[in-house]
This record gives C-alpha cells, sequence and structure tokens, in this order.
C-alpha cells in the first residue's frame, strides 16, 4: 500500500527546506521512552536518561503528549517560517495554535491510544493553559537533553541541506526526491509514499511541501499534512486557497551522515603524505572535510582551536581548496573540485 500527494507547477515551486528543532524533540522523546539501545544515538541516551529525573512532572506531560508508537498530535510540529526557527520560534507557534486544532488532535490521539492521560484530559478541557505547560516542559527537557549537543547535531542537518540544494543545482527537484528515501517515489506530478496507510490529499493541505532532515526519526519517514484552514475556502478545483493560512505539508526524513553523530574523531587517511606540503593541520582538516562542516564541529572532530580552524580555513579558501556556504546562521566548508583531485590518489 502507498499513499500518493500530487502536486502541481506551483507546489513543486514552494518546495523547500528546513532545520527545525521540534522536529528532533519528539522523535528524541520517542527513541529515549522506548528504553532500547539504539545503534547510532545509544552514546547520547546513555548520557541523557540519567538527566530526566530532573524533569520531574514535565516528564509525564512529554509522556503523554509522544507516546511509544503511533500518531503525535500535529500541533506540537508546527511548520517552519523560515529556514531555520529558533526553538523559541516554534515554540510561540505552539502557543498561538487554535483550541479547536488542539481539541481535533487530541481526539485523534485518543482514538487511536485509547484514552487520553490525566494531563491531556486537562489540555483539552483549557487548551490556552495546557499549551503554555506543554512549552514548558518542552522548553525544559530540550536544555537537558538536546541544546548541549544541538551545535553538533545542526551541522549534519545544515550539510544534508547543503547536499540536497546542490543535487536540485546539478539535477533537479526529480532526483532530489527520489533520492531522499527508498520509501519515496517521485513520478510525473505525483509523490508516493511506500506503506503509509493513511492518505495524503492534497485538498488536507496547503501548497508546496517542507523536507525537513532530522537526527532522530529513525530509519522511517514522519509526515504532517498540515493545520486546517479555518475558513475552509477551496478553489473551484476543490484545492484549498494556496493563499490561506494553511500550513504545507511536511516530511521528516533521516539526514545523511547520522552514522557518525556521536563518533569520536579518528586519525584520517592520508594526512601524512598531505602534511609535506599542507601542514598537518590544515591537511587534517581538508581530510576531515568530506562532509561540510562549521568551523565549530571541525574544531570539536580535530582538537583545534575554533580560531586556529578559522584561520588554516581562510588560507585553504584562498588556495581554492575548500568553498564557503551559508546555511541559515552557520557556514559550511565544503572541499572544491581541486581538494577532492588532489586527495583521490590517497584514497585506498
Amino acid at each position: 500500500m502507498a499513499a500518493e500527494l500530487l502536486f502541481t507547477a506551483g507546489d513543486l515551486a514552494r518546495m523547500r527546506f528546513a532545520v527545525s528543532p521540534m522536529w528532533e524533540v519528539g522523535p528524541s522523546l520517542r527513541l529515549l521512552g522506548s528504553g532500547l539501545p539504539h545503534a547510532v544515538h545509544r552514546p547520547w541516551a546513555e548520557q541523557v536518561r540519567p538527566r530526566l529525573a530532573a524533569l520531574g512532572p514535565a516528564s509525564g506531560l512529554l509522556a503523554e503528549l509522544v507516546p511509544p508508537t503511533g500518531y503525535v498530535p500535529d500541533f506540537i510540529n508546527p511548520a517552519p517560517a523560515g529556514p531555520a526557527p529558533t526553538l523559541a520560534e516554534e515554540l510561540a507557534a505552539i502557543r498561538a495554535t487554535p483550541a479547536g486544532q488542539v481539541r481535533r488532535d487530541l481526539d485523534r490521539l485518543a482514538a487511536e491510544q485509547g484514552r487520553l492521560g490525566t494531563r491531556l484530559r486537562a489540555l483539552h478541557a483549557d487548551p490556552a493553559a495546557g499549551l503554555a505547560q506543554v512549552t514548558e516542559a518542552v522548553e525544559a527537557y530540550w536544555e537537558l537533553a538536546l541544546a548541549p549537543y544541538w551545535a553538533r547535531i545542526r551541522a549534519v542537518l545544515d550539510a544534508d541541506v547543503l547536499h540536497r540544494a546542490r543535487q536540485a543545482a546539478e539535477y533537479g527537484a526529480e532526483r532530489v526526491l527520489n533520492d531522499l528515501h527508498a520509501e519515496l517515489r517521485w513520478t510525473e506530478d505525483t509523490l508516493r509514499l511506500r506503506h503509509r496507510t493513511r492518505p495524503l490529499p492534497r485538498r488536507a493541505a496547503g501548497a508546496g511541501l517542507l523536507l525537513i532532515p532530522s537526527a532522530f526519526t529513525g530509519p522511517g519517514l514522519y509526515t504532517r499534512l498540515g493545520r486546517q484552514d479555518p475558513s475552509g475556502s477551496q478553489d473551484p478545483s476543490g484545492r484549498r486557497d494556496p493563499s490561506g493560512s494553511q500550513d504545507p505539508p511536511q516530511l521528516a526524513y533521516p539526514a545523511r551522515g547520522i552514522g557518525g553523530l556521536w563518533a569520536a574523531a579518528a586519525s584520517a587517511p592520508g594526512t601524512e603524505a598531505l602534511a609535506a606540503v599542507l601542514g598537518r593541520s590544515r591537511a587534517l582538516l581538508l581530510s576531515e572535510l568530506a562532509a561540510p562542516a562549521s568551523t565549530t564541529e571541525l574544531a570539536r572532530r580535530t582538537g583545534l582551536s575554533p580560531s586556529a580552524v578559522s584561520q588554516y580555513l581562510t588560507a585553504l579558501r584562498d588556495a581554492r581548496l575548500v568553498s564557503a556556504h551559508r546555511a541559515g546562521r552557520w557556514v559550511l566548508y565544503a572541499r572544491t573540485a581541486s581538494a577532492e583531485a588532489l586527495l583521490a590518489p590517497l584514497g585506498p
């Protein structure tokens, strides 16, 4: 079985990427709640689980809101307004969720789970007060579980977006969509999601498509169709008015490079040979740029100070061996074709 999302030229033109803190909050909570070891995130989980007791009652609210399996209320994943919203911006959007939307999402959760827990029943009765408690709980969880690691996670997510942007520039949107995940296939004007049982009617979502790389989604895909337009306005074809308040559908997928997210720095192959020409530190940085990375991430991996990394990257950029690319608030560095040619003979 597969679900299908239809596209017009306008929808394709509005397709964009975004990095979302809340798309890390929900999946990471689910991973921790499972209590199971994880092949990639085990080092992170072993550090974070002992801290969760400090959350107090907030832990129970979050556990009800993000159950171990199945549906998670749509209102905790508001559509990012830009390419890289802050957590504070997303929490403000959650607090602004209309009461009717909160209750509809909770009714669906109750139907799938069999019942709502005590805390979510209180949220259903008084959404305004309940959403304030939800965002406070999320913020407390973020500070304990994700904020200390956000620079590292963000570097992986930004590198993924940069890679997809290059794909789109060189090969077009079709290549991007078909390369995103094994469960996705783009043909003509339709995006097909294999093994999804719920439909993806375009009339139930806004125009375009939001593609969101995530570190914690696991091997699968997460989808969110979007907040319903309270006006219910439609054009003559039955499509909702794209100028209305409806969110575009969101698709969260596993980012590239997650496998090395928590790995300790290892000796880079070819460093010794390059060091004779470029110097040891510059050669090490070049070898670490197999995937685009920020100054902060390179400093963490190599043990060099951020100021030294910045100095060496400037020299490599002047030599046209690296290029710099702004991704939101970050600058990612990548090897140029000249650097790739230089490193190619040194590979296995």
